[in-house]
Order: C-alpha cells, then structure tokens, then sequence
C-alpha cells in the first residue's frame, strides 16, 4: 500500500467509525425517548442538520427492538471523537433522568 492508499484508508475507517458513533448515539436517544436532532441542535446550534445524524436516525430501530445501549457507552463513544459538545448535552439529559 503506498502513502495515497494509506491516507485514503485511514480517511474511510474514520468516516465509518464516526457513522458508528452517529448511529450509537442516535440509537441511545431512542432508547430513551430523546429527540436526538433537538440534543444535536442543543449541542451544534449551526449545524442543525447534520446528514450523517439523519442517515444514522434512518437506521434506528424502534426501542422495543434494540438492544440496550448504556450511558457509559454512548459518552464513550462520544469522547473517542472528541465530542464534548454534544458529551455535555448528553450527560444534562442523563441528570434529568435522576
């Protein structure tokens, strides 16, 4: 693999993990009965709508079908990409819950 290759590849693993991080959270807020464009909005005000974020709602599955997904996984994966915005946003619906 030359350097082009590599760089291409490294790109495309990076967009499918961060896909899988998109659909992780999205799958949580149906979980849990959160509208996650309006977490998202709470989080990025200017990026409102996200296509990655509407292609993973796509791919939910109503909460009845999904396996559980734990807070602690979700802010996982969340920080993993570095996402605090939205870490932080997550964590204020966490608390309400308590």
């Amino acid at each position: 693999m030359d350097k082009k290759q590599l760089e291409d590849h490294i790109i495309k693993q990076f967009r499918q993990d961060e896909q899988m991080m998109i659909l992780v959270f999205a799958q949580w807020c149906v979980n849990h009965d959160l509208d996650a464009k309006q977490l998202y909005a709470r989080a990025y005000p200017k990026q409102q709508d996200n296509p990655e974020l509407v292609q993973a709602l796509k791919n939910t599955v109503p909460k009845t079908e999904a396996g559980p997904i734990s807070d602690e996984t979700v802010l996982g994966v969340l920080s993993l990409f570095d996402n605090a915005d939205l870490a932080s946003v997550v964590t204020e619906e966490i608390a309400l819950r308590s």
